[in-house]
């Protein structure tokens, strides 16, 4: 098996479960960076502005697929490579329709203006969501009417709650809007209740890294990936290496090649030594 490239996620992979980084965890991402033959990428969830103190913590260059696969990012620039917008008319549907649960989170590519979300009202925010919104608030901007504020350029559209109400909205969205759109339910790591992400069907952290793999002449069988969360799950599927972590979701797990151990026993360094011992 030749490995030439590594995708790898973090929250629930290379951080601990705190959210941190561990100086271990960073040296073993330089060590395996330090090969010339192979090229890391980080695909997370997260934000391209709170994924790259990572990125710069791990020593890493190049590019970056971040907000679940609906942008890749220049690390050096910040300049976009790729993207899957929400499409205009899809955009005016999905934020009418959260709106019936609370003001919606319109995460926008407009990171050099200093920007990331657009959001309404936040006293009729979930009380989860408002926690978010206070931490974030520097790069949250409150306007009158989002669907109006930001059509282009829509990365997602998101929300935060509890997950039964976060259910209910995303099957009720799936009747309105049908394949228009591709929902995404995860655990919020780093604050209360669950996350609801509208993404593009075009969008994912698998149509990212394939199309930036080959961009690069590279095929998915010369691909490992490392993850925990349902979004990485099509990755491990797809690459010629994946690696589940102990404390992945079954369905993640069984999507992989092999698992390690959890995020809290040194899986991520599990990972990169099996990783390193194919090349």
């Amino acid at each position: 098996m030749t490995i030439r490239l590594v995708a790898l996620d973090l929250d629930g992979t290379l951080l601990d479960p705190y959210g941190k980084l561990t100086p271990v965890v960073c040296d073993a991402v330089r060590r395996m960076a330090q090969r010339r033959e192979l090229r890391i990428v980080l695909c997370t969830g997260r934000r391209f502005r709170t994924a790259l103190p990572h990125a710069r913590a791990l020593g890493l260059a190049g590019a970056i697929i971040v907000n679940n696969g609906a942008v890749v990012k220049d690390l050096a620039t910040g300049d976009t490579l790729q993207h899957s917008y929400l499409p205009a008319p899809v955009f005016t549907e999905v934020v009418e329709h959260v709106r019936s649960h609370g003001p919606p989170l319109v995460y926008v590519d407009t990171y050099h203006d200093g920007v990331d979300v657009l959001t309404e009202r936040t006293d009729q925010a979930h009380p989860f969501q408002r926690e978010y919104i206070d931490d974030n608030g520097e790069f949250i901007q409150v306007v009158d009417d989002v669907a109006r504020a930001g059509s282009d350029g829509v990365i997602m559209v998101s929300t935060m709650a509890d997950p039964a109400s976060l259910d209910a909205l995303a099957r009720s969205a799936h009747e309105r809007l049908d394949d228009r759109i591709h929902t995404h339910s995860i655990i919020n790591k780093n604050y209360q209740g669950h996350i609801l992400e509208f993404l593009s069907p075009a969008a994912g952290k698998w149509p990212a890294l394939e199309r930036l793999a080959a961009s690069w002449g590279i095929r998915a069988a010369e691909i490992a990936g490392v993850g925990d969360d349902t979004n990485d799950a099509e990755v491990l599927r797809r690459v010629g290496l994946g690696i589940a972590m102990g404390n992945a979701l079954p369905e993640v797990r069984g999507a992989a090649d092999r698992v390690v151990r959890s995020n809290a026993e040194g899986g991520a360094i599990e990972a990169i030594e099996q990783i390193l011992a194919t090349l």
